[in-house]
């Protein structure tokens, strides 16, 4: 048995403007962006970028191999798959960590920076550690070899397929892929699809248990039967925080709808690798039947939030009407104090006991004002909701 190849991936929603300003980058250290020049060469440099070409295959793309022996592709929608050839089945698993060290502490920082500017990645995604899939390409490997190395890697098997072309185990982050008569171009364009349903999915995952998590911490505020004036502002800027955490992804899920028709529609013209995609369990149907159902699911979580946003903001303007009548009352009463001085004779005078007056009468008018405040930020506001008998979504 021969491992020719090691190949993990991942995909971002990107355009092909985003492609253009990439190759840019990877061939001239270029940027029309306002990005430190300097840490754009550091970035580059730490590539180790050999050859650079710039091809057509259903989607644009950029390939470039590295002094590591590792060939990066990029395409247009931001599908990124990198390919390890120099390794054996020895260094398997040295193979795989130079080939992920790569992309984490490489590739990744340098695109990061790249596309910094503009809107950003809400931190609910930007601290979640990817799960690569890993893909094994073997060659005249028995089915004992099979086994033998999905035993090494993981303990349970999700499916296995065979026919007279290739042979496939998959486990959970491991695919074994044995070569038989297929070109190395067929087995990459397999394994492509693969990442990027892959990747689509857990995208679509991560976004459900967002929405689970954003409900539950607008519960947690909401509540709250009573709250105290000197807590309004707080809750109302958590509610806030979570308003723009679900605007931004709103966004991202929104695209993802172009993605995977334009997808569907490069490999369904494809007659072997909608052979290959047979055996993966996947069907755009499916992932598009998913994604609509997420789509419904957060604009529920967008009404939600705006409900919540609507309730605080009623509440914090009947705190600040009530401000507005208490310091009201304390002109009033300053107002009055001043009226009824003018009809004493010794207070418009300037003596001793005038300047006392004036200031005792500007004391009682601030303690007032702050007695009232005081009593304002204690005093508590009822908030009303329709309560829900939760469901598992």
């Amino acid at each position: 048995m021969k491992i020719s190849n090691v190949y993990i991936g991942g995909w971002f929603q990107r355009t092909m403007l985003q492609l253009s300003e990439i190759y840019d980058f990877l061939r001239e250290c270029k940027t029309e962006l306002n990005l430190d020049p300097d840490k754009m060469a550091e970035f580059r440099k730490n590539l180790e970028i050999g050859r650079i070409d710039y091809g057509v295959s259903g989607e644009e793309f950029v390939t470039f191999t590295t002094a590591l022996g590792i060939e990066v592709k990029i395409f247009e929608d931001g599908l990124i798959t990198l390919n390890n050839k120099e390794v054996s089945e020895d260094t398997l698993f040295a193979d795989i960590d130079e080939v992920q060290d790569y992309y984490e502490n490489k590739l990744s920082p340098a695109l990061n920076y790249l596309f910094s500017l503009g809107a950003p990645v809400p931190k609910e995604l930007a601290g979640i550690e990817n799960v690569y899939p890993y893909f094994i390409v073997c060659e005249k490997a028995t089915p004992e070899d099979m086994r033998e190395l999905l035993t090494r890697t993981e303990k349970q098997k999700y499916f296995e397929f065979q026919n007279d072309k290739y042979d496939v185990i998959r486990g959970d982050k491991y695919y074994f892929i044995n070569n038989k008569t297929q070109s190395s171009e067929k087995i990459e364009r397999y394994i492509e699809e693969q990442i990027f349903i892959r990747e689509f999915k857990g995208q679509m995952h991560r976004y459900l248990n967002i929405h689970r998590i954003i409900w539950e911490r607008i519960d947690e505020v909401k509540e709250h039967v009573k709250v105290k004036g000197s807590e309004i502002v707080k809750f109302t800027s958590k509610i806030e925080g979570y308003a723009k955490t679900i605007n931004l992804i709103d966004g991202r899920i929104k695209q993802m709808s172009t993605y995977i028709s334009t997808r569907e529609k490069i490999a369904k013209s494809d007659e072997e690798l909608a052979e290959f995609l047979a055996i993966s369990g996947y069907r755009y149907e499916t992932l598009r039947d998913t994604l609509n159902y997420i789509q419904y699911l957060w604009s529920m979580t967008q009404n939600y939030v705006n409900s919540a946003q609507k309730q605080f903001n009623n509440i914090k303007g009947d705190v600040t009407n009530k401000s507005v009548n208490s310091l009201t009352i304390v002109t009033s009463m300053s107002a009055g104090a001043a009226i009824i001085g003018l009809f004493q004779e010794s207070a418009p005078q300037f003596t001793i006991f005038g300047v006392v007056y004036f200031f005792v009468l500007a004391l009682v008018g601030w303690g007032s004002q702050k007695i009232l405040g005081y009593i304002s930020k204690k005093q508590s506001y009822d908030v009303t909701d329709v309560e829900y008998e939760k469901n598992i979504k």
